[in-house]
C-alpha cells in the first residue's frame, strides 16, 4: 500500500488523498485512488443526480466487506471550503451534513473511506420539498432478479398510463430503483403518499408478483414495493455510487431497453466506466415532472376508506395510520354477542 498522499485539483480546491494505494475492493484490487478516479470519470452524470443535495456518509475504513458505520455529521476539522447544511433526523435532532457541491466534495468523502453515498431526495436549499419520487423494488426470499425485472416493467407501464417517465437503476445489490424527478412543489409527506398509492395499485394489478405489505410475514415470495423509502428524512443509495461489496458493484443507471440484458452483479466499476464511455448517461433526459396524476390516486384511495400504510418504527405515530403491530402479534378482537 502506497503511503504518500496524492494531491488532486478538483472544483477549484485541493483535495489530499491519504494512503491512495490502500485496497478498498478485494476482488480486483481497486484502491482508494482508483475509486476517486472512477467518480471523477463519471462526474457529469454523478453531479446531475447528486449535485446540491445533502448526503449521508457510510464509511468503511478497512474496505468493502469489512465493518462500516454511518456518519451523519461532518467532522469539525473539515476544510473551510466544504459545503454543508443542517438536516433533521427522524426524531428531530439536527446534524451538519455534507452537500455535494462539486467533485472535490466527493473526493473529500472518499478519502474518509466513504465508498458510496446515501442521498437526500431534495436540494440542500429547499428541504421542505422533495424533488424525487423513488420506488424501491426489493426482492424477498424465494424471488429472483427476473421477477424484479418484471416488476419494474409493470411499474413503467403504470407510470406511462399517467404520463410520467421513470428512470431505472440497479441498487448495487439485488433490487432495482425507479426514480421520477419532480418539480419541487410537494412535501415529503405528499410524495410518500403517492408512493403508497403506486405500491397499492401495483399490488392490485399484479398481486402474484408485487406486494405493498409492510409486514414481512405478509409479503410471501413477491417483490416488495418499498414506499417508505420516500418518508421524510429518508436517504436512498445514490446513482453511480459504489456499494461496499468486494466486487465494487455500482448502483448503475440503465436504459429500459437493456433491462433484460444486465444483472446487478455484473455492473462493477470497470464495466460501468466502459458503458459510460461507450454509450453515455442513460439518465441524460431526466427532468422535473408533476406529481398530480399520482396525487389523484392517493385521493381516490383515501376517499375509498383506505388508511395510511404503516410507517417505519423510528417515526412517530402518524394520523390515519393503522396499528403498528404485525398481524400475527395483534390481539384478536372479541366478537360481540
Amino acid at each position: 500500500m502506497a503511503d504518500e498522499a496524492e494531491i488532486l485539483e478538483l472544483g477549484g480546491h485541493e483535495v489530499r488523498v491519504t494512503s491512495p494505494g490502500k485496497v478498498l475492493f478485494a476482488e480486483r484490487g481497486e484502491t482508494k485512488l482508483d475509486l476517486v478516479r472512477y467518480y471523477v470519470a463519471v462526474g457529469d452524470p454523478l453531479l446531475r443526480t447528486m449535485g446540491g443535495r445533502p448526503v449521508l456518509l457510510q464509511r468503511f475504513p478497512q474496505g468493502a466487506g469489512a465493518k462500516g458505520f454511518f456518519q451523519k455529521r461532518v467532522p469539525d476539522n473539515a476544510p473551510e471550503w466544504l459545503s454543508t447544511t443542517t438536516v433533521q433526523t427522524v426524531n428531530g435532532t439536527p446534524s451538519r451534513a455534507l452537500v455535494i457541491a462539486d467533485l472535490a466534495h466527493v473526493a473529500w468523502a472518499v478519502n474518509l473511506a466513504c465508498l458510496g453515498f446515501h442521498v437526500w431526495p431534495s436540494q440542500a436549499d429547499d428541504q421542505e420539498h422533495s424533488d424525487e419520487l423513488r420506488i424501491d423494488l426489493d426482492p424477498m426470499p424465494g424471488t429472483d432478479f427476473g421477477m424484479v425485472r418484471e416488476g419494474a416493467r409493470e411499474l413503467r407501464a403504470l407510470l406511462d398510463e399517467v404520463g410520467l417517465t421513470g428512470f431505472v437503476k440497479t441498487t448495487g445489490s439485488k433490487g432495482l430503483h425507479v426514480y421520477v424527478r419532480l418539480e419541487p412543489r410537494w412535501t415529503p409527506y405528499e410524495v410518500r403518499s403517492c408512493a403508497v398509492a403506486v405500491a397499492r395499485e401495483l399490488e392490485r394489478r399484479r398481486g402474484d408478483l408485487l406486494t405493498a405489505a409492510w409486514w414481512k410475514e405478509e409479503r410471501g415470495k413477491r417483490i416488495f414495493v418499498d414506499y417508505n423509502q420516500n418518508a421524510p428524512h429518508k436517504t436512498v443509495f445514490g446513482a453511480w455510487s459504489v456499494r461496499a461489496r468486494n466486487g465494487a458493484q455500482v448502483s448503475a443507471p440503465i436504459a429500459w431497453d437493456e433491462l433484460d440484458e444486465i444483472h446487478p452483479d455484473e455492473l462493477t466499476i470497470p464495466v460501468v466506466l466502459e458503458r459510460y464511455e461507450r454509450a453515455g448517461d442513460p439518465w441524460i433526459d431526466i427532468g422535473p415532472q408533476s406529481l398530480e396524476p399520482l396525487l389523484e390516486w392517493h385521493e381516490r384511495d383515501t376517499a375509498a376508506g383506505l388508511m395510511d400504510a404503516p410507517w417505519p418504527p423510528v417515526y412517530p405515530k402518524m394520523p390515519n395510520e393503522p396499528p403498528r403491530v404485525a398481524p400475527s402479534r395483534a390481539k384478536a378482537v372479541p366478537e360481540e354477542d
